[in-house]
């Protein structure tokens, strides 16, 4: 799998994993809740039975436990054995009630408890009943260290759980994008040799044609263009099944010098950036650049972003191809004089099948999107910045070699070519 892929298949393990704990916490939480006010209003439904019931039938020399009963009959009061807590008788109650004032319920709280009054009238005298409410307290405490620490396993339980199960779950979706790369790589390479046999006869048949009528020479210069694009489609879903394939099958990595390759690239481009009028300059250093790698790729990401380039420029345009060595990095630089791009698009340039304005029949859409795939698979990355009708700059940097081959002067050479592309 592509590294994109690979960090997709985590993220899929990981988010099902994730939402599996969290449904299970939810849960927990959920039934935590319900299960707290229960108790909590069954306690003070169970608290005010006990109020009322010492208010009407309780005495003051033997109030059920946690209870206090004061009574005051002509402003005189009286309580019994055991003294109520401090604070306590509330005397403005009693006044209230005792001058014809309705019934009074409330609630006290101090530092250490809760305490629940009653006030209120009973034959003539006005009737105070407190309830400490200290062990109703120590219920609902109980009741919720108990609720975290099983919610605390649960949810870790879950989370354990959630992962092992989106591993098993989301082990279908690797395998199918592995059989996925194995067919395409398959497919690309059985495909590679007819497809090169149809284009190398399709180019004889247009040679032998030049005394042919002109619409029987266009035909077959569109089979000959038609049969080079297939073989163009081809070649990049065999390098993308290549380098997303498990490391042990996959090409052997080696020094490659980013320098040497540019300056490869541009002499292939040559001829066709004469024919466009557009001119080639690199800028790069005498002493190699290397990186590790697999040149087939990464010459294809030079040639494809200065063909890209020169796609995009009009004829009396440059194209502008810089490497350069940093402390630990390579960079390569393509810029052109063209028609640029909005730079709202410089993200989408990458994705798969998008096409710009100005890409002619020659790209599918393939191209930048595999250049990522090839950069991120050599550890690198690759930006695009451009402006419409102000050119584009695409910047491709790569990890140097361990031993990048020395200091890095300055040599820039001009390719005879007067024609250049855009970079996008």
């Amino acid at each position: 799998m592509t590294t994109e892929e690979d960090a997709l298949v985590r993220r899929s393990r990981l988010r099902m994993g994730l939402f599996v704990g969290l449904a299970v916490g939810v849960l927990l939480a959920l039934v935590g809740v319900v299960a707290y006010a229960t108790l909590v209003r069954n306690q003070e439904r169970q608290i005010q039975r006990e109020l009322a019931w010492g208010a009407e039938h309780g005495s003051v020399t033997g109030p059920v436990g946690c209870n206090w009963i004061v009574s005051m009959r002509a402003g005189r009061i009286s309580a019994g054995p055991l003294a109520p807590p401090p604070g306590f008788p509330l005397r403005d109650a009693l006044d209230r009630v005792a001058a014809g004032g309705p019934t009074e319920i409330t609630t006290v709280d101090t530092a250490a408890t809760v305490y629940h009054v009653r006030t209120g009238l009973r034959d003539g005298a006005a009737v105070q009943v407190i309830f400490d409410a200290r062990y109703q307290l120590a219920d609902r405490r109980h009741l919720l260290w108990a609720f975290m620490l099983a919610a605390a396993v649960g949810l870790l339980a879950a989370l354990i759980t959630g992962l092992i199960v989106g591993r098993r779950a989301v082990a279908p979706l690797a395998e199918a994008l592995a059989r996925q790369r194995r067919f395409v790589a398959d497919a690309s390479h059985e495909l590679r040799t007819p497809i090169a046999r149809v284009h190398t006869r399709a180019q004889l048949l247009a040679r032998r044609s030049r005394n042919a009528p002109a619409a029987d020479r266009r035909d077959l210069e569109r089979l000959v263009g038609a049969t080079g694009r297939l073989g163009e489609i081809v070649d990049d879903l065999l390098l993308s099944a290549r380098l997303s394939a498990a490391p042990e099958d996959q090409p052997p990595r080696e020094p490659v010098d980013l320098a040497a390759l540019t300056r490869e690239a541009a002499g292939m481009e040559a001829v066709q950036a004469a024919d466009r009028r557009v001119s080639i300059v690199v800028s790069a250093p005498a002493a190699p650049i290397r990186v590790p790698g697999i040149r087939s790729a990464l010459h294809r990401v030079v040639s494809e972003l200065l063909a890209n380039a020169l796609t995009h420029t009009p004829a009396g345009g440059r194209v502008l191809l810089t490497v350069r060595a940093g402390d630990d990095e390579a960079q390569l630089t393509v810029a052109d004089t063209g028609a640029g791009f909005h730079p709202d698009d410089a993200g989408r340039l990458f994705d798969r099948f998008h096409r710009g304005p100005g890409a002619g029949e020659r790209r599918f859409g393939l191209g930048l999107a595999l250049l990522k795939e090839v950069v991120t698979g050599h550890g690198g990355t690759i930006t695009a910045e451009g402006h419409p009708g102000r050119g584009a700059t695409f910047t491709v940097r790569l990890p140097l070699h361990p031993d990048p081959g020395g200091p890095a002067g300055s040599a820039v050479r001009r390719w005879p070519a007067r024609v250049r592309a855009r970079a996008g």
